[in-house]
């Protein structure tokens, strides 16, 4: 596929899944295994599933995929609208995987990702420049040390707005991105420091140009520029079935938004619904919101 709109760059790994039947694990009580699955996952991974269930055509980089990842990977996206042209396929290796075991609200990802750094080896590509500068807008996962800053610096020097997330505010991931989503897993950093939920607002509003949006699961979305009062956004309401992936189909929605050029709070609302229809279905992978679904939400709220 030699056209696309959207390049991703980040983590792309085969996520094993076990949906329980009943409650969270207990130490030493027995779980029933309502479903499970082998399917494509890491932020840019899933990001990529639900973009091209969006209709936009997308082109993915990142991380290397091994022996065990590859067959499963390249099925998975024979069918879809998703370049894996610049994806190195490590067959001496066996692929970078999770196990995540869900109920409902409350799921639990275990697996290797120190690995990727402690072996002395980068299991992940350097960003090619003629990637990004085909593309039309980006994203870019703050997990790959120095090529994390050569694909940000690449997307500036072609003038590609990106899509970041989790970036703090001293870096330059975050002060040049478009848009970096928060999630309470980095805010909870700033708390421990002893800073309040505004006093982290503003310090990433005032280190960047673009957008902020902080979540924190079930409670209201914060969101803002630099020199603008906070707003507020409360998630849809939706049964939760599974939590898996709702970051990842959120960051999609925010790199769809940037793409149809939508305004600030189009954004947020279009983000929000994208993560409310993925948490309430399993897997993600198999059920990616569509764009009729998404537009359907925001209507009907």
């Amino acid at each position: 596929m030699k056209n696309y709109d959207v390049y991703l760059f980040g983590q792309i790994l085969g996520t094993h899944s076990f949906l329980l039947k009943g409650d969270f694990l207990e130490p030493d009580e027995y779980a029933e295994i309502g479903a499970k699955y082998f399917l494509p996952g890491g932020e840019t991974g899933t990001a990529a599933t639900v973009l091209t269930s969006l209709g936009v055509k997308v082109k993915m980089d990142g991380t290397h995929i091994g022996a065990q990842v590859e067959p499963m990977l390249k099925a998975f996206y024979k069918d879809k609208t998703v370049d894996l042209s610049s994806i190195y396929f490590d067959r001496e290796y066996e692929g970078l995987m999770d196990y995540v075991v869900i109920a409902g609200l409350v799921r639990s990802p275990m697996g290797f990702f120190q690995a990727l750094y402690e072996s002395g080896v980068k299991r992940w590509n350097i960003p090619k420049e003629e990637d990004i500068a085909g593309c039309k807008v980006a994203a870019i996962d703050p997990y790959f040390m120095e090529e994390t800053q050569v694909a940000a610096e690449l997307c500036v020097k072609h003038q590609k707005p990106y899509v970041t997330i989790d970036s703090r505010h001293d870096t330059y991931l975050h002060t040049n991105a478009a848009i970096n989503v928060v999630s309470k897993e980095c805010t909870a950093k700033y708390i421990k420091e002893g800073k309040s939920v505004e006093e982290i607002y503003r310090l990433m509003t005032d280190n960047t140009e673009g957008l902020v949006i902080i979540t924190s699961g079930e409670a209201d979305m914060i969101y803002g520029r630099k020199g603008q009062p906070m707003k507020r956004m409360k998630p849809y309401a939706v049964e939760v079935k599974s939590t898996l992936g709702a970051g990842d189909t959120y960051k999609a929605g925010c790199v769809y938004g940037l793409l149809k050029e939508m305004s600030d709070d189009e954004i947020v609302r279009f983000a929000s619904a994208c993560s409310g229809i993925a948490i309430s279905r399993f897997p993600i992978q198999l059920n990616p919101p569509t764009l009729y679904e998404v537009n359907e939400m925001i209507a009907n709220n």
